[in-house]
């Protein structure tokens, strides 16, 4: 069944990003004193009863970058079912206001005028707002969470009284996250427009255009696929002071959040050590992992020397399959969705431990670790104890001198046995007694 959506619109710094957070229960949108936070729509499921959208701010369309997010604000207006316009109690309502709420009016959706800030002793009385055109204005707070009930309890029955059914809908047990990361400006979110077949994040020329996690959902052979476009991270000594701080943890949160992570590297630029840092949290975190090259249109580089130079740059992660991609032509943009599923396949992959121990047996036999001079590592078993990812137990003894390039040789020969491409494998190792 279709969820309903509900976006909130406003003018900068009317607090439509704290209500959306307290609607989510959750830190989903960048909140900050300073106007216009927000520049992307940012999308979350409520109890998974509606679709709540945080609009950017409206703003005079001075600019290329502010005409976008204008249109992204009517494509909320024109997909939502319920609009909520959001205003700071504080402020009478000015000509902007006025405009907003005639846009808002004019698309025919049910509006809900939300008072914010109507803790903070300032408060207007309510018919001053009378002028807008809106009936019945809510008084909230997103701070302290004064009048939110009230809303929410509104909010089902404006949606209800549209035909749509109010009771909590489950979740989709097969759904697949798969996060965009990388380097601000290398494509991640044209790259999240193609792979959603529609113009969702703001794609501008200019680095950090996306400053919140952008998600869609998209169903390839049957499954449910989340997309997380996450804002560029540059090096921690370059990042602005306040909002891309924000924005950084919220990309890494991204990595925590999905199962398999796209780390995009640009055809067009050598490869930094901080593509190589960003490839080691996704490991270190456990994710799957693919190598998606961009804008290999644009590029006069051969497929040999781009490989060569990702092989040498990437050595510590060779189970990661690598793609060739262009969002401007389209260029293996779907084979990412087949990928992942392979890759998700394999990090929920059980393996038997009968096969893991005449594996085990084969490697030490063909190769037995080293140690001091009367005492050396005893590899007895192993056992599988996890997936997603993939981790094993190697039970012995002396397993203290076992030397690092002895795991990484066990590593190398479980994965030639089984399909552990694109996800990181992990091992623990203890004594017996």
């Amino acid at each position: 069944m279709k969820l309903p959506v509900v976006a909130i619109i406003g003018q900068t710094n009317a607090g439509k990003s704290s209500l959306f957070n307290r609607l989510v229960r959750k830190t989903t949108a960048i909140v900050a004193r300073e106007a216009g936070t927000t520049r992307d729509n940012v999308v979350a499921k409520v109890d998974n009863q509606y679709v709540l959208i945080d609009t950017a701010g409206l703003k005079d369309p001075d600019d290329e970058f502010e005409t976008h997010i204008q249109d992204q604000i009517d494509d909320a207006v024109e997909s939502a079912d319920l609009i909520m316009l959001a205003l700071d109690s504080s402020k009478y309502p000015d000509h902007n206001d006025k405009m907003i709420a005639k846009k808002a009016l004019k698309s025919g959706k049910p509006l809900l005028l939300l008072l914010n800030k109507s803790d903070l002793g300032e408060s207007l009385p309510i018919e001053e707002f009378y002028m807008l055109g809106v009936k019945n204005p809510l008084r909230v707070s997103a701070t302290t969470g004064a009048g939110l009930n009230e809303l929410r309890t509104t909010i089902a029955n404006e949606l209800k009284a549209l035909g749509f059914s109010t009771r909590r809908q489950a979740d989709d047990e097969n759904r697949l996250k798969i996060a965009l990361i990388g380097r601000p400006n290398v494509g991640k979110s044209s790259l999240f427009n193609s792979l959603a077949k529609k113009q969702q994040a703001v794609v501008a020329n200019l680095a950090g255009t996306t400053r919140d996690v952008n998600r869609t959902e998209v169903r390839y052979k049957g499954q449910t696929i989340e997309l997380l476009d996450t804002a560029g991270l540059r090096k921690p000594g370059k990042r602005e002071v306040g909002i891309e701080k924000f924005s950084a943890l919220r990309s890494l949160a991204a990595i925590e959040e999905a199962d398999i992570c796209c780390m995009l590297v640009d055809s067009t630029e050598p490869h930094s050590k901080l593509d190589q840092s960003l490839a080691g949290q996704i490991v270190d975190a456990g994710k799957g992992i693919i190598l998606v090259v961009t804008k290999t249109d644009l590029d006069g580089q051969s497929t040999d020397e781009i490989l060569d130079k990702l092989e040498y740059d990437f050595n510590f992660i060779p189970y990661a399959p690598v793609i060739m991609t262009s969002s401007l032509t389209g260029k293996n943009v779907t084979k990412i969705f087949e990928i992942a599923q392979q890759i998700n396949k394999a990090r929920h992959a059980e393996l038997k431990t009968s096969d893991l121990n005449k594996l085990l047996t084969d490697a030490v036999n063909s190769h037995p670790p080293a140690g001091l001079k009367n005492t050396h590592p005893k590899l007895r078993y192993m056992v599988q104890t996890d997936t997603c990812p993939p981790w094993f137990v190697v039970y012995g003894s002396n397993l203290s001198l076992l030397h690092w390039s002895y795991k990484r040789y066990l590593e190398r020969r479980l994965r030639e046995s089984f399909d552990f491409g694109g996800t990181p494998i992990f091992f623990s190792f203890r004594n017996r007694d």
